[in-house]
């Protein structure tokens, strides 16, 4: 399998709105948007998302997207130097291929230029993500109970970190 990951630009609109939209659907206990929020956004809004965040996507020699992640960065004075990981996905025919950990680490290399702390949160019962975060140096600082409300059953979310001006683990 061969791929680049690359900045996603307007471009790109509906190879992210599938794969996103995918996301949404098939793992409503990862995220907090739904797909059915997601599937009436317009074309316009998406695309300023795109601009607004940076969002990276392993994007496949027939130019669809088989991952994506985007980072998103604190504003204010105070948290600057604090970001976050989002929108992690990666379509199930390109788990376990490593595709998912070369996003992750292109995502902090990326942060690494910008801030000194990476956050991320993830499922409490995704121990694939938790297991392959854990092997790229993020700690988990605590869990949210009932973070979301999903198909009749609370899900609570772990808040993992990686602080970029640290060795891993130190």
């Amino acid at each position: 399998m061969s791929y680049t990951i690359r900045r996603l630009g307007p471009d790109d609109l509906a190879a992210y709105r599938a794969i996103r939209h995918e996301a949404l659907a098939n793992h409503p206990e990862a995220f907090v948007s739904t797909a059915e929020a997601f599937a009436q956004r317009s074309d316009d809004d998406i695309r300023r998302s795109l601009e607004a965040l940076t969002v990276f996507g392993a994007v496949l020699a027939d130019g669809s997207l088989a991952g994506i992640n985007a980072f998103m960065r604190n504003d204010g004075a105070k948290e600057n130097h604090r970001g976050w990981m989002i929108q992690v996905y990666t379509r199930p025919n390109h788990r376990g291929t490593g595709l998912s950990r070369a996003l992750v680490e292109h995502l902090v290399n990326h942060a690494s230029q910008h801030v000194i702390q990476l956050h991320l949160g993830v499922w409490s019962e995704n121990e694939p993500a938790i297991r392959l975060y854990q092997k790229l140096g993020f700690e988990t600082y605590g869990t949210e109970p009932r973070y979301l409300f999903v198909n009749g059953r609370y899900i609570d979310e772990h808040l993992m970190v990686r602080f970029l001006d640290k060795a891993p683990g130190a």
